[in-house]
């Protein structure tokens, strides 16, 4: 008999771990859920997002149908389509054809009902006005394939889901460390856990593992991105330190996907260690695309226009760790300073104003200035000005003739005043994770089901490498979530009807 009163344990307190919960009590399972972290602080990696989601949709009436308060005006906009196949696509682009085939079919053609299902948990979405879509004649245009985003960000996202797993009765515990898993030849069987400062055990038919990376984890780090990773800014969680995956392989769980591959982008270059709810909203540094970077040399590294911001932010944070002292500096003109996110004027933000380049290179006294200035002129005297700059699509306007280019976006630097800004590498989640069955089911190094063991959410190995999709982490957690929660307590359910037979 399951004398712990429990079906299904769920590890982790985010999207992924509270979507498996919320699943497995609609199954009918009697499920515990682990947060390591105290209640204001829950939420792990989810609770820092936007609340912005990647799904496929056919157009207004799928927005409508999610966003249903709406003016007529907001209505108006054109949100486009962003079909499966588009998706797909992007999915393999950016990821250099690595996803796993089968995991990113399940991603993909279970988005659009996976948002719906969101939706009646109570998540309300707001299409991402200002920040996915700018205007043009008046009228905003979305691009990137991400449209919504959850109300109050990914703070409100956490809070509604906790909200729908309190009414589902849903045992909830914080300052709850999972420690190791409890199992035995016929698989996984419960969770030792720190409670409060004392060690318990609990036991269950099914444990979910969904408890994030090892972003916050600097000796990790280090170990699997390689040297200078130790150095990274933790965007997010401080307790995400790979718990989860440390007692999965410790019993012999496989592991899969990118170990040595992360998501990691352009930060402000002096933020704290780890995220903070309070200044979350003043460190990134997306606006890029309409910049150049330069480095401490002084010198342009990377093509700033190669892509849409969705499609080239999460893999630039690598690129820049990897410059002298990992910093660099992205370089407006004022034409284009109205297009700036408000957090470019947040309260924390290491920003220099000049009203010539000169001026501005004596001010960045970091860089190498003569070096900054001749690359200042020769990107100006490179730019394709017969193309017109647009905002919201691959422009076309690009250098030519310079060693490194820029695809798009290229905007001259001729028109003062001048602002730099300077950014880090900021990690947000590795990439690394578990091998699992198309069910979530974690498998051992034998390449055997581990009876008993599901993962989801950062752990979930296999989908992303080198790169992903902006927006694509919250849909992947909740759609693997639902999984999970689904087959651990269709598991764990069985097994009690087969006990109380015998």
């Amino acid at each position: 008999m399951n004398t712990s009163g429990y079906d299904v344990i769920v590890v982790g307190g985010g999207n992924a771990a509270l979507c498996a919960a919320l699943t497995a009590r609609e199954e009918g399972a009697k499920v515990l859920l682990l947060e390591r972290a105290p209640q204001e602080e829950r939420g792990g990696n989810s609770s820092f997002t936007e609340g912005l989601m990647r799904f496929a949709y056919g157009g207004t009436e799928d927005i409508r149908a999610l966003s249903p308060d709406l003016t007529p005006d907001e209505l108006a906009s054109d949100f486009g389509r962003y079909t499966e196949d588009k998706f797909f696509d992007d999915m393999a682009r950016v990821t250099q054809n690595r996803t796993d085939p089968d995991l990113c079919e399940i991603l993909v053609r279970q988005s659009n009902a996976t948002m719906h299902w969101l939706a009646r948990q109570g998540v309300r979405f707001l299409p991402q006005f200002g920040r996915q879509a700018f205007k043009v004649d008046g009228k905003f245009t979305f691009w990137g394939g991400a449209t919504l985003a959850a109300v109050g960000g990914g703070r409100g996202l956490v809070d509604q889901l906790y909200r729908a797993a309190e009414r589902a009765g849903v045992d909830i515990r914080y300052n709850a460390w999972a420690r190791d898993l409890i199992h035995c030849d016929d698989g996984v069987t419960g969770i030792v856990v720190k409670l409060d400062d004392v060690t318990r055990e609990f036991s269950a038919r099914s444990v979910i593992l969904a408890c994030g990376g090892f972003e916050a984890n600097a000796a990790w780090r280090a170990r699997h991105l390689g040297p200078g990773w130790d150095l990274a800014k933790v965007r997010g969680s401080k307790y995400n330190c790979g718990d989860g995956l440390e007692m999965a392989l410790r019993i012999g769980a496989q592991p899969a996907g990118h170990w040595s591959g992360c998501h990691a982008v352009g930060w402000e270059r002096y933020a704290d260690d780890f995220g903070s709810f309070e200044t979350m909203d003043d460190y990134e540094r997306d606006n890029y695309p309409f910049s150049i970077m330069v480095n401490a040399e002084g010198k342009r590294f990377l093509d700033e226009g190669a892509d849409i911001r969705n499609y080239t932010y999460a893999k630039y944070g690598r690129i820049i760790l990897q410059q002298p002292d990992q910093f660099a500096w992205q370089i407006f003109d004022s034409s284009v300073t109205h297009l700036l996110r408000p957090e470019y004027r947040a309260r924390r933000v290491t920003k220099v104003t000049a009203n010539t380049i000169e001026e501005l290179a004596d001010k960045l006294g970091d860089v190498n200035r003569d070096a900054l200035i001749e690359t200042i002129k020769a990107f100006n005297a490179s730019i394709t000005r017969e193309v017109l700059f647009s905002a919201n699509v691959k422009d076309g306007r690009r250098t030519q003739g310079l060693a490194i280019p820029k695809s798009n976006w290229a905007i001259a630097l001729e028109n003062p005043p001048f602002e730099a800004y300077a950014i880090t590498c900021g990690i947000t989640f590795t990439f690394g994770g578990l091998k699992v069955t198309t069910n979530a089911q974690v498998l051992d190094t034998g390449h055997q089901p581990i009876s008993g063991l599901y993962t989801a959410g950062e752990m979930l190995g296999g989908l992303f490498y080198f790169n992903y999709p902006g927006a694509t982490g919250l849909t992947s957690g909740a759609v693997f979530g639902r999984i999970a929660g689904r087959n651990a307590a269709q598991s764990a359910l069985a097994a009690n009807r087969a006990a109380n037979v015998a």
